[in-house]
């Protein structure tokens, strides 16, 4: 391995979780490894980990060394192994750090080195529950395209917004899909039965628009136990199978994904207190938000809350959940692990992600 590319791994002790997740984005690693002022490895960094910490109320300007897992598999310099590829096998883990007889990390061996790429890695786990796709708003941040496509059907690449969709849940297993459907229904529906795709859509009409829940009245003994729900105009780069787990062990009623948003201010912020009098200057600041991304996972029994026939936004369901005393949890994703793509800035972003 160079040099760069160890460097892509590593990340200083007394670096924060925040700088820790962009590195993430940034090279695309699944795990970074944390090493002391002094080159010794102190921990490993997964995206896992952050996500704990995040929901243990931990600060992301905390640094990585509180946050990180203390124990993980490591390997020699110069030793056999055998033994290694056999633990790495069992416990899918996919790198490992090479340490000196000083502890210093002096290489990292990722799993297509270990088995020498003879062994497929980890396949996803399958989701066992149906999927809700909302394609019935205007798209109006697309105009004009919308004006002749309905947004699910904008290109990405070959395919369509909500063929890519569609795709990434098939490869969890997904096989039954409900599309709610108002603006341009035909063309959609007429784009499908001319696909003739091999999973199953069934279609929920809105003559009206409902807004952003009001179509999941309609679902209401289609469906029983939880159900995965996404806007049409985003693309979320996670572990479905691990977002359903994730809902089920915390008991949760609705789950959220969230998205880790960085904003930088270009300037320096002025803060003042009463009467004008300047307290301080911020040159520069950044400020970190938690955004819903529009993804899901709610369970059927909350479906009598949504009113039938009306508008209602899928922020008045979940604020009348919490009335009624329902858990709602959130899932938090990294920054690049959510694409909207319903707008133009974003489309084009995404087309260069993507293709």
């Amino acid at each position: 391995m160079t040099s760069v590319a160890l460097a892509d791994y590593l990340i200083s002790s007394g670096s924060s979780v925040k700088e820790a997740m962009k590195q993430l984005d940034r090279t695309a690693r699944k795990t970074l490894f944390v090493v002391g002022a002094n080159g010794r490895l102190a921990g490993s960094l997964s995206d896992g980990d952050i996500r704990r910490w995040i929901l243990s109320g931990g600060d992301l300007n905390d640094e990585v060394a509180k946050a990180c897992f203390r124990s993980p598999l490591t390997a020699r310099k110069g030793e056999d192994r055998k033994n290694l590829k056999e633990e790495i096998l069992r416990r899918r883990i996919s790198c490992v750090p090479v340490l000196d007889d000083d502890d210093e990390v002096v290489d990292v061996l990722d799993w297509d080195v270990l088995v020498g790429g003879q062994i497929e890695r980890k396949a996803k786990g399958k989701i066992d529950i149906p999927v809700v796709i909302m394609a019935g708003g205007l798209g109006s941040r697309l105009d004009p395209f919308t004006k002749i496509l309905p947004k699910a059907l904008i290109p990405i690449g070959e395919k369509t917004i909500i063929e890519t969709i569609i795709d990434r849940f098939r490869e969890y297993g997904v096989d039954r899909f409900f599309v709610s459907i108002n603006y341009k229904a035909k063309v959609i529906k007429a784009y499908f039965e001319d696909l003739n795709p091999a999973y199953g859509i069934t279609y929920l009409y809105e003559d009206e628009p409902l807004g952003t829940a009001g179509g999941l009245a309609s679902l209401s003994g289609l469906i029983a136990g939880p159900f995965l729900i996404t806007n049409c105009d985003i693309l979320l780069d996670a572990d479905y199978a691990d977002l359903v787990e994730f809902h089920r062990k915390n008991n949760h009623d609705i789950t959220l994904v969230a998205s880790v948003k960085h904003f930088h201010i270009p300037y320096g912020i002025c803060e003042i207190k009463n009467g004008g009098e300047l307290i301080g200057i911020s040159e520069k600041p950044e400020y970190s938000f938690l955004v819903n991304a529009g993804m899901y996972v709610i369970d059927s029994a909350l479906l009598g809350l949504i009113p039938r026939g009306e508008v209602f936004h899928m922020t008045q369901f979940i604020e009348k959940a919490q009335a009624e005393g329902k858990r709602i949890g959130i899932y938090p994703v990294g920054e690049k692990a959510w694409i909207d793509v319903g707008e133009w800035a974003e489309y084009k972003n995404a087309l260069a992600r993507l293709l």
